[in-house]
């Protein structure tokens, strides 16, 4: 039953450094904090539950977030929860379409991230107050309460609103089974965690020979810096995990469209499933090139972690410009976006293997990809979700990895809260980590 008012919003800015430790850089972010825009939303209901959203950062320019949430906090405050979720498509515009903030958008950086924010905290809220876990609040979700919550703007010479009833009622069938087979097998994952940039041989090696003692089969390594070193670092991993198993690879848009082309294919003896981010985010017409020149070679093309919106992902999928989609739980407009996207993936038939990692995204993205297999692909063929070994510790209700699968959560909620100490100490910059921390740069 969904009750109360809002009457409280708060934000933080809450910065990990990557000073202490746990964290790997990549060839165009070299120097990251993982950090988070924090919003915690309450009402006036007497049942003392709160709502928790993450916006994932790297640091600089989380403040900039918190502002863009602190400009958006008078759409939420005062209103109705059960009036949010009556007319979620409406409420989701109403963020979007803000006038004034639409500038210096359009659904898309600073703002859309800040947007993603605020819903994943009313979506946890919500969750908690059907006192389910988010995936099994959508899972149960009748298709047409579903399709309701969607913007369907700019994406229905692709997707309609009948489309996408279409697709979760052709999904009816089977879905208790899979349903069945998440809660016993899980969602096959793969791990970003043993092969970051600027890790040494040893490392790596370690790492590795961890991984497949845990029993991990896919695996991804970072690229782009420098091809002699990538040659050599690929080479090295695929001899530690052998012929057999999964090799993905991901250059963080570091290259132009010839390079990329090129690059691969110097990379291409070690078999990998795909290449990642090979270009500019942006570059639709790119990554249809890269993806066309890749196919004599049986490399795929993934992307999706800097997709602004539905709209660029819609582009993508028209150009055939990937062959692995990867949603993103805070950079698109939370769950709302996230299902058009889910719902275009499933009527192109382009497997979807979400980005993951940083600080919650792993603990958030769980419950979509689990829906996704449960209520709309119906498929786990060359699917997967990115799974990164950190962090996890500062959160209430942490991802549960069993057998190189993601365990479907069981807490009510979207898992996005945080330990009240881990906030407080790493708040920025007032926090108890990072007070030492500024203070011995000074010195």
């Amino acid at each position: 039953m969904v009750r109360g008012r809002v009457s409280r919003l708060a934000v933080s800015d809450v910065r990990f450094p990557t000073s202490l430790g746990g964290h790997g850089s990549d060839a165009m972010h070299t120097d990251p904090d993982y950090s988070a825009a924090y919003v915690v939303i309450e009402t006036d209901a007497d049942d003392g539950l709160k709502g928790y959203g993450i916006t994932f950062t790297l640091g600089k320019g989380t403040e900039v977030v918190v502002c863009a949430v602190n400009a958006l906090a008078h759409h939420v405050l005062n209103k109705d929860l059960r009036d949010i979720v009556g007319d979620f498509r409406g409420f989701y515009r109403q963020l979007t379409s803000d006038g004034q903030l639409r500038w210096i958008g359009p659904e898309k950086g600073v703002v859309h991230l800040a947007t993603a924010a605020v819903l994943n905290a009313v979506w946890d809220l919500w969750a908690k107050q059907e006192g389910k876990p988010l995936w099994k609040l959508l899972v149960d979700m009748d298709p047409r309460t579903l399709v309701s919550c969607i913007d369907f703007r700019y994406i229905t010479d692709v997707l309609t609103e009948e489309d996408a009833y279409e697709i979760l009622q052709k999904a009816q069938v089977g879905k208790k089974e899979r349903e069945e087979h998440m809660l016993t097998r899980g969602y096959p994952a793969y791990t970003t965690s043993c092969a970051w940039l600027g890790y040494s041989d040893d490392t790596l090696k370690q790492l590795c020979k961890e991984a497949l003692r845990d029993g991990w089969t896919r695996f991804k390594v970072k690229v782009g810096a420098d091809v002699q070193d990538d040659v050599r670092r690929c080479r090295l991993i695929r001899d530690m995990i052998g012929p057999d198993k999964t090799l993905m690879m991901d250059a963080n848009q570091r290259w132009d469209v010839p390079e990329a082309v090129e690059w691969m294919s110097k990379l291409a003896e070690f078999k990998p499933l795909w290449i990642e981010e090979p270009t500019s985010p942006d570059d639709i017409l790119g990554h249809a090139a890269i993806s066309k020149a890749l196919v004599p070679l049986g490399i795929g093309v993934a992307t999706g972690e800097q997709c602004h919106n539905r709209v660029i992902f819609k582009q993508l999928l028209q150009a055939n410009a990937l062959q692995f989609l990867q949603i993103d739980s805070c950079r698109l407009g939370s769950v709302n976006e996230n299902l058009s996207v889910l719902l275009m993936a499933k009527k192109f038939e382009i497997p979807v293997c979400p980005h993951a990692g940083g600080v919650g995204l792993c603990e958030l993205v769980q419950h979509l990809i689990i829906f996704d297999y449960i209520s709309v692909s119906a498929s786990l063929e060359n699917r997967m979700c990115e799974y990164v070994d950190h962090l996890h510790e500062h959160f209430k209700y942490p991802v549960r990895i069993r057998q190189a699968s993601y365990m479907p959560p069981m807490d009510a909620g979207y898992s996005t809260e945080m330990k009240e100490e881990s906030v407080k100490k790493h708040q920025y910059p007032d926090g108890e980590v990072w007070k030492k921390l500024l203070a011995a740069q000074k010195n």
